[in-house]
């Protein structure tokens, strides 16, 4: 390599070019375009950079002969020297080449740094496992930044000096990073280079769609990588010269006019726009009246302490105040004379050949401007080939069918997704293959090689063109593939084993009215009664025809038959007691139809009672854990999540033991259904309501979704299905087509019945259970009548026996003879009329008047 000069004065002007360099040649086609800058008088001079000595004494000899500014592309191995020259002597030195990290102001660097423009992609693009590939002229600097946010962030970086690499060393390294799967690769080094190497790794690959490179390199657009572009690689780079600008189209017209050759390389419109600069700079010099025309010998050059030139400060003000609109865009320089200010476009190589998806500027860094709308190529195109689909098992998405073994391809799978997949090719038009996921993995950022695994990798890494399964659309999937519009709604939902129906039990039909209203309706029973007792008392009239009938047991009496709608062959006669059974009447009329209502729902229903019913009731227990799917979007939502509750399940969850976590949803369904209870799963509402209607249909969704979100067909970055497939899922919705799939593989396939079959309104039969203490109560009411008529009749036995004064067995023989002819004789409620006994009866039995007499307790008598 040969050290570029090129000398400017206000009578000759010197420079040092490679022979035959394009540098030179535009060199010398911008000195035509300035034409209108008097003495600006070239002088060109050969120099080898790799000389110290040759380097000293062209340098010096230029200086002598009283330039004012220097143009020219260093070497790294003597930059260093002539940068110390520069200073010493206050000569500015313009340059083309390379940037260095320098604060010489006296060094004006027209070539944009690339080291934030280069992290800026590499936080779009999320790499944090990366192999950079460098040559040790251009790549050093950028190297020390990526190391330095490597350390920051726990980057796992593998760097390359390709200047120490010859093609067989290179050529394994391709194949250790096939077998290591380093598929992300910076390439920082010269376009020449650069070329070769693409071209290799073209020679050497098949495929290359796992792969992505971003090319350190300011001429994307100058590459020669017609043979690489056939491998379907990923590639991404920098654009500096913008050749639909009507300025950069006009100079090179002029060019062809100059050159056969087409001025395509970005380092010669640097080289003109340093010219352009440098012309500015003299006239506004000029215009400024400031003298810079000087004399001088090598000996000044080489003087210690150095002598430096007077109007150095003036000449490098003046070239660090230009401003211009160049063919590399916006040309200013900072104190140090870094460019500043300027605009790169993003580009990336598609199926048909570079396209701008960005740019970056200093202010607001790293834009996507990328919309893709497909040529009439590429839509056609679609029907010209079979596109890989890949999905995943999970049923009722993508099933195997019973007998797939009699069929090949598509028709080997049903489902959901399987039948969306169908519709989305019916309506685009293209053919497709559905196959599983390698790794069974819908799709994570691994925490170790920060690869992408699953449907998602599969789609980062070329190895898919769309996925059609439940994929859930999230922030960091959305950064690296394209989703459609939802093709399904739904949200986080817990599932717990679905708890055993309570059976009514033997006293059910206590429950439509709660344990205090019982307690208060005894209590007003007896209060009632009481108060009847007392106004009766007061308030009833005694006359021989009438007599108060209401003692304490018939207000007792009185108030139950009311209480039961019976009624009673009494009633008060009194202003105060028919208020009192009036308001007993309008009160037992209230209890016992409400009562009566909630009778039926309680004694024909069985009841389910759950345990849990919101995600709140999970957190504030113990007693029963929960979990989710290890490594899914469901985990990742409470562990980003920052509302108490959640972030309080996520605490549980996190630390308990042993792990909640499950690896599959079956798992997950399987612990619920074997836990008797104890485990509650947190999954898809979708997936919930699905498994709640299969055999052996005990789970239960409970409470509502935790939060909102969709599953989405996704297909790689820019791919041409992206519109059209998405056109498809928004047309499909409107026709109803998702709505009536979801039923047919929810609920019209469901084993368990319907999903509102539980909300008709029909009833059951009771059964023994729900009245049996209804029963008891009436045998336990008998008995204990028995049992009371007995104690009465024993006592009345005795009583009699002892007024008699014989055995008790003789007057219960008596007893019985008379109450035998009473009840024979006598009406209902144990009257005995006395003109219906036979007087010669009379006479003849004295006893029976007295053992009837006794029996004439009623109000007959």
């Amino acid at each position: 390599c040969s050290l570029c000069f090129c000398f400017f004065t206000t009578n000759n002007s010197g420079g040092l070019f490679p022979t035959g360099s394009h540098e030179y040649e535009v060199f010398r086609f911008a000195l035509a375009q300035h034409q209108d800058v008097p003495k600006l008088v070239p002088q060109v001079d050969m120099v080898d950079t790799g000389s110290s000595f040759a380097m000293t004494y062209a340098f010096c000899s230029q200086f002598s002969k009283g330039v004012y500014a220097i143009m020219g592309l260093y070497d790294r191995r003597t930059v260093n020297m002539l940068m110390s020259f520069c200073a010493s002597l206050h000569v500015c030195f313009v340059t083309p080449s390379f940037p260095v990290q320098t604060n010489n102001q006296f060094v004006l660097q027209l070539r944009p740094q690339l080291q934030e423009p280069l992290m800026a992609l590499l936080d779009h693009f999320y790499w944090t496992r990366f192999v950079y590939m460098y040559s040790s002229d251009s790549g050093l600097s950028v190297l020390q930044r990526i190391l330095d946010t490597a350390a920051e962030r726990s980057w796992q970086v593998t760097s390359v000096n390709l200047d120490t690499l010859t093609e067989s060393a290179f050529v394994k390294l391709l194949s250790d990073m096939d077998y290591k799967k380093d598929y992300q690769i910076i390439i920082n080094c010269e376009l020449d280079r650069l070329n070769s190497i693409l071209n290799l790794i073209a020679t050497q690959r098949r495929n290359l769609k796992n792969y992505h490179y971003i090319l350190a390199n300011l001429g994307f657009m100058d590459l020669n990588i017609t043979e690489f572009q056939k491998l379907a690689p990923n590639v991404t780079g920098f654009q500096l010269v913008n050749r639909s600008d009507p300025a950069v189209e006009r100079i090179n017209q002029d060019w062809l006019d100059f050159d056969s050759k087409d001025l395509k390389l970005y380092t010669g419109a640097l080289t003109y726009d340093g010219v352009s600069v440098m012309a500015t700079a003299f006239q506004n010099l000029r215009r400024q009246r400031i003298d810079i025309s000087r004399r001088g010998n090598a000996g000044e050059c080489l003087a210690n302490p150095p002598a430096p030139w007077g109007q150095g400060i003036d000449i490098q003000r003046a070239l660090q105040q230009v401003r211009l609109e160049g063919l590399t865009g916006h040309v200013q320089f900072d104190e140090r004379g870094h460019r500043t200010n300027y605009t790169l476009t993003v580009m990336e190589l598609s199926h048909t050949g570079p396209r701008k998806i960005g740019y970056w500027n200093e202010k607001r860094g790293y834009v996507n401007t990328a919309v893709y709308r497909p040529t009439l190529e590429e839509f056609y195109g679609l029907q010209n080939r079979t596109y890989i689909v890949t999905t995943i098992l999970e049923a009722p998405y993508m099933m195997l069918k019973k007998n797939h073994e009699q069929f090949v391809g598509n028709d080997k799978y049903e489902g959901y997704c399987a039948e969306l997949a169908s519709e989305i090719a019916k309506h685009v038009g293209f053919t497709y293959r559905l196959e599983l996921v390698g790794d069974g993995k819908y799709g994570a950022r691994d925490p170790d090689t920060k690869m992408w695994n699953g449907m998602v990798g599969e789609l980062v890494y070329g190895q898919a063109d769309m996925a059609v399964a439940p994929l859930t659309i999230t922030l960091v999937r959305e950064q690296v593939i394209d989703f459609t519009k939802p093709f399904m709604s739904l949200g986080i939902s817990i599932m717990i084993k679905k708890p055993t129906k309570s059976k009514p039990g033997v006293f059910s039909f206590l429950d439509p009215l709660a344990y205090e209203i019982w307690m208060c309706i005894v209590f007003a029973y007896i209060g009632v009664s009481v108060v009847l007792f007392l106004v009766s008392r007061r308030g009833e009239k005694e006359t021989p025809e009438h007599t108060n009938d209401f003692g304490i047991f018939n207000s007792l009496w009185f108030s139950l038959g009311a209480f039961m709608q019976q009624g009673c062959d009494i009633s008060p006669r009194s202003l105060s007691g028919r208020i009192v059974g009036g308001v007993w009447w309008f009160f037992t009329l209230i209890i016992i139809s409400s009562y009566t209502a909630n009778l039926a729902a309680f004694l024909t229903v069985e009841r389910m009672v759950s345990p849990i019913e919101s995600a709140e009731d999970l957190a504030k227990q113990t007693e029963i854990a929960y979990g989710t799917l290890d490594g899914g979007s469901t985990k990742e939502f409470f562990r980003r999540s920052k509302i108490a509750v959640f972030e309080k399940m996520w605490s549980y969850m996190r630390s308990a033991d042993p792990s909640v976590f499950v690896k599959s949803t079956n798992e997950g369904v399987m612990r619920v259904r074997k836990s008797k209870g104890k485990y509650a799963y947190l999954l898809e509402s979708s997936m919930n309501e699905y498994i709640e209607q299969r055999k052996p249909c005990d789970t239960m969704k409970v409470g509502g979704n935790l939060d909102s979100k969709g599953y989405g067909v996704a297909t790689p970055k820019g791919s041409p299905l992206r519109i059209p497939v998405n056109l498809a899922v928004l047309k499909l919705n409107e026709q109803a087509v998702l709505d009536k799939l979801k039923n047919k593989w929810w609920y019209d396939k469901g084993e368990c019945g319907h999903k509102d079959s539980g909300r008709k309104d029909k009833t059951s039969a009771l059964s023994l259970s729900n009245v049996a203490g209804v029963f008891y109560i009436l045998i336990g009411g008998l008995g204990l009548a028995m049992l009371v008529a007995l104690v009465e009749f024993c006592y009345k036995s005795r009583i009699e026996s002892r007024r008699m004064k014989v055995s008790p067995v003789q007057s219960t023989s008596l007893g019985g003879m008379a109450g035998g002819g009473a009840s024979g004789l006598g009406g209902e409620n144990g009257r005995v009329v006395a003109h219906d006994f036979p007087k010669a009866g009379a006479q003849g039995l004295p006893c029976m008047s007295k053992a009837a007499g006794l029996g004439l307790s009623s109000k007959g008598m």
